[in-house]
């Protein structure tokens, strides 16, 4: 097991990294409050990214996420990073790992992984390393056997497993398997334009919903790998319905938007959010981040926000 010791040489700073593929919904605008909150009582500044890589991102969500944003009263320093401004960065990178060997060609379908038994002891969905080792009479087979796509590129990890301190979780371990970092058709995974990004801006503070708390170690690995300082991670809880799956836009009254065509004033989400935090009456974003403190935000509550999106 690898371990990587978190040494920030300054302050850094924090950032909340939306994908305009739909507007922000109330478990978006919470935890970009915390976001802003565990930043700015943390000394940090904080940064704005646009993960729009997805097919699916569209101008007209950038403009209303941000407004959103805006009117919750989370600010944010220096111009909007997007992505897609990035490729070439993200295209030397990859560059320089396949010349240190440090990348593979996978040939996997969709299929072939759902059905691919998992090494022993690891959790489901990670990858076995079904291509890592094969021949080049192997790979040349297989690729020409593709159809509509490349290969992806994997990272050949060099470790089982990292652990990382989260500050709401605590310690936790997860395995480090052979992530993907260039999809078959061609776009760059999560996991690697995310590492790439809060490296080359100073982000010494990640904070997102929980549900990406397995796949830190893999990110963690990664920032070993290339060289990085690994940033401070906190995940919070992520916003649920009454039948526990998490808060979708198909639940009913659940953005900003949604919520003023009912009535509510953007005051009022930011209160209704805060009463979840523990912060009655809050109005606004600074509202939150000076009743919780720094100790109150990294003490949160590790079980899911239940909610039922009003109908009138």
């Amino acid at each position: 097991m690898t371990g990587v010791e978190v040494r920030p040489e300054s302050p850094g700073c924090g950032r909340f990294a939306p994908s305009p593929t739909g507007d922000l919904h109330l478990g978006n605008l919470r935890t970009a409050l915390l976001a802003w909150s565990l930043a700015r009582q943390s000394g940090r500044g904080f940064l704005m990214r646009m993960e729009d890589l997805d097919a699916r991102s569209r101008p007209e969500f950038v403009s209303r996420q941000l407004a959103d944003l805006e009117a919750v009263g989370v600010e944010w320093d220096g111009p909007v990073l997007f992505q897609s401004a990035r490729l070439q960065h993200y295209r030397d990178v990859v560059d320089d790992l396949s010349s240190r060997g440090m990348l593979y060609e996978c040939y996997c379908t969709r299929r072939d992984l759902a059905e691919a038994p998992s090494a022993p002891h690891s959790p489901p969905g990670a990858y076995p390393g079904t291509c890592r080792g094969l021949s080049e009479r192997e790979r040349s087979a297989r690729r020409a056997a593709l159809t509509n796509r490349g290969p992806a590129l994997r990272l050949a990890a060099q470790a089982g497993s990292v652990a990382v301190v989260d500050a709401v979780f605590g310690p936790y371990t997860g395995t480090t398997d052979d992530l993907v970092i260039l999809r078959g058709d061609g776009v760059f995974s999560y996991n690697f334009a995310s590492v790439l990004d809060d490296a080359a801006t100073g982000v010494t503070q990640v904070v997102r919903g929980d549900d990406l708390l397995p796949s830190t170690p893999r990110q963690a690995h990664l920032h070993e790998l290339l060289g990085f300082t690994l940033p401070e991670y906190a995940h919070v809880p992520l916003v649920e319905n009454a039948e526990g799956a998490r808060l979708a836009k198909r639940d009913g009254a659940v953005t900003l938007s949604d919520l003023r065509g009912l009535g509510w004033s953007t005051e009022d989400v930011v209160s209704f959010i805060g009463s979840s935090l523990g912060v009655p009456g809050a109005r606004c974003a600074s509202d939150i981040a000076d009743a919780l403190g720094i100790t109150g935000l990294r003490s949160l509550p590790t079980e899911p926000w239940v909610v039922t999106p009003p109908s009138s």
